[in-house]
């Protein structure tokens, strides 16, 4: 089993900054090598692909929407990955998860059904 947590949500201005973590832990996510990834889902919507990164850091994955502004990263020594939001707008608020797979279509954001989620983290944008 892998458990995530995720933490740094909040109210920022447009244009303003915030990094979201994630920790992971459990035996499973050392052991098979998880990649992982970021969603977020806004009142009324579906829940939507924001980024994903692979074990090793090396490849990253974003969606069109947060290309330029968000960046992702991983630091396998802490079990932790971030989310760096710039340049925020009113349309990024959302309840922001994190997930992990070992699959790499799923953390690239080019299939479904990411096997670990975390409670997610609420982000408030005002304009």
């Amino acid at each position: 089993q892998v458990q995530l947590v995720e933490s740094g949500g909040g109210l920022v201005q447009s244009g303003g900054s915030l990094r979201l973590s994630c920790a992971a832990s459990g035996r499973t996510f050392s052991s098979y090598a998880m990649g992982m990834g970021w969603f977020r889902q806004a009142p009324g919507k579906e829940r939507e692909y924001v980024a994903g990164i692979s074990w090793s850091g090396a490849d990253t994955y974003y969606a069109t929407s947060v290309k330029g502004r968000f960046t992702i990263s991983r630091d396998n020594a802490k079990n932790t990955v971030y989310l760096q939001m710039n340049s925020l707008k009113p349309e990024d608020t959302a309840v922001y998860y994190c997930a992990a797979d070992a699959d790499f279509r799923k953390v690239a954001g080019l299939d479904y059904g990411m096997d670990y989620w975390g409670k997610g983290t609420l982000v408030t944008v005002s304009s």
